[in-house]
């Protein structure tokens, strides 16, 4: 490939950066935004771009919780529709188009889910899935989404079947084929927005720890130094998911785990969709088994309550890899088992607590004030964090009386977001392109200006030896993922800004790269 970076020029210095550690924090700020989610990413790029100064903090790193651990799917709501909560399964549908078509089509993309009719679905079952797949291509109607971008649902026959996952039961007769959308990586999203935001002016620092807060500023103490500073806002705004009521006493949550399990794509050959297989007993909850762009498969979720303690990184029980080889395996031919798994993965989701079990809770999002001022967003879901972050700057702006215009994000483009036509033009590696759209050259100009060869900084990790797929995660990314993502560390390279962590064996192939690139931004200052 020939590619039309020029190391010479300026590798975006215009572009949003993320800071590590609390230094360059002004003084005070119009709002001040704990936790840097997708939701908190989604208030900073929300206030910013209503011309409020924003500063945006994380005692961690950005998407270093729930959002980092989603099952990568951007859901149109139909779980919702079948459930009766049509409000919310309107709203899902919406912002799954505005997501697909608006702020970021280079992230998502269309993702073919085939429910394989094999002889533990009954006929009436099936004509569930007809019928609920039906109302999710209505859903996709009335909230304004194009046909070229969710095709439309159908039933298919065995061979049909059998052409898009071939590890189908023998028995299978046909399937229900329906389209949702696929993010190439949660994770990216939520830098996506944060780096938007920076663009726009936010300062987004991570590695910053709220240690007090009130609804006029906060306390904050700079993880990498130790230095604390005090930062007065006229609004501050907490997204800070299931830890929510840690930070403002008196919220009160229902934490829901849902595990998945990691394959390699050899476990589930030839497999060219996602697989639902149905939750035995239930008639709107499924398995997942999801294929990702990097050679791997997810297998989720779980609904499950957690309670006491909530873990900075949740760990997924063998009783929830007992409950999705159980489930998946019964619609495939060989049963998948503990020997197929390479990685796994938890998040818990922030529900609001009510009567029920967490499999039954709305994912409805409410803003909350406390007592001091603080407001805090909470509930919801991934694909409605837009509308999240729209309706706690809506707040905060009437609350606080702050001076700000409408809401811009429901036609705002993310960095590098760009039409399909406009993205086949880019002139850059395709795995760079899925991941940084139309910022895919300045990401290799980037590495280029570091002092790398093209072909150094475009080799993956890994290509892989005796039919095993290679880690096609390349040295230019890692570099960016420093240089303009704010990234303190390996753990922020390989469990943040990719993927690679989630399989411990990657990991370890993986982690010689990761150090070299810090080696590479510290050579060139």
């Amino acid at each position: 490939m020939t590619s039309t970076a020029d190391p010479a020029a300026d590798p975006g210095t215009d572009l949003g950066r993320i800071t590590p550690g609390a230094a360059g924090i002004p003084e005070s700020t119009d709002v001040l935004v704990i936790g840097l989610g997708v939701t908190g990413a989604g208030v900073a790029l929300d206030a910013v771009t209503r011309g409020l100064d924003v500063v945006a903090v994380d005692a961690f790193d950005v998407a270093w919780g729930t959002s980092r651990f989603s099952s990568k799917l951007v859901h149109g709501g139909l779980r919702y529709l079948a459930k009766g909560q049509v409000g919310i399964a309107h709203e899902s549908a919406v912002e799954r188009g505005i997501l697909m078509e608006s702020t970021a089509p280079h992230l998502v993309h269309a993702l073919p889910m085939l429910m394989p009719l094999t002889d533990d679905v009954s006929a009436f079952a099936a004509f569930l899935g007809r019928r609920g797949v039906g109302a999710g291509d209505l859903l996709r109607r009335v909230a304004g989404t194009s046909r070229e971008t969710l095709p439309k649902p159908r039933r298919i026959g065995a061979t049909e079947t059998r052409a898009l996952a071939p590890v189908a039961r023998r028995d299978v007769r046909g399937g229900v084929l329906s389209w949702d959308g696929q993010l190439e990586d949660d994770a990216r999203l939520v830098l996506g927005l944060a780096r938007t935001a920076a663009s726009n002016g936010a300062r987004i620092h991570t590695r910053t720890r709220v240690v007090e807060v009130t609804g006029d500023g906060a306390l904050l103490r700079d993880e990498l130094t130790g230095e604390e500073r005090r930062i007065t806002a006229k609004a501050v705004i907490s997204a800070t998911g299931v830890w929510a009521g840690h930070l403002v006493p008196g919220i009160t949550l229902k934490p829901s785990r849902g595990s998945h399990l990691v394959l390699r794509s050899s476990s589930l050959p030839g497999v060219r969709c996602a697989i639902m297989a149905p939750v035995p007993g239930s008639s709107n909850r499924f398995v997942f088994a999801l294929p990702q762009p990097d050679g791997t498969f997810y297998v989720g979720l779980t609904d499950e309550e957690v309670s006491g303690e909530i873990p900075d990184v949740p760990v997924v029980p063998d009783e929830d890899v007992v409950f999705l080889l159980d489930v998946v395996s019964r619609v495939l031919e060989r049963p998948i088992t503990r020997e197929d798994i390479v990685g796994s993965y938890a998040g818990l989701r922030p529900l609001l607590d009510s009567d029920g079990s967490t499999a039954d809770l709305s994912r409805k999002h409410a803003v909350l004030t406390s007592n001091t001022g603080v407001i805090t967003i909470v509930g919801g879901k991934l694909t409605t964090y837009r509308r999240m972050a729209q309706d706690a700057v809506d707040a905060a702006v009437a609350q606080r009386g702050l001076q700000a215009t409408a809401c811009r994000t429901k036609a705002l483009p993310l960095l590098g977001a760009a039409p399909a036509a406009e993205l086949a033009r880019v002139v850059a590696p395709p795995r760079l392109v899925r991941r940084f759209g139309t910022e895919a050259p300045a990401v290799l100009a980037n590495a280029l200006a570091h002092g790398l060869t093209e072909d150094e900084a475009l080799t993956p990790v890994s290509t892989g030896s005796s039919g095993q797929v290679g880690i096609p995660a390349t040295l230019a990314e890692l570099v960016f993922g420093i240089t303009h993502e704010g990234a303190a560390d390996v753990d922020d390279l390989l469990d943040r800004r990719t993927k690679i962590g989630l399989i411990p064996e990657d990991r370890k192939v993986a982690e010689p790269l990761a150090t070299r690139a810090f080696a590479v931004v510290r050579a060139h200052g």
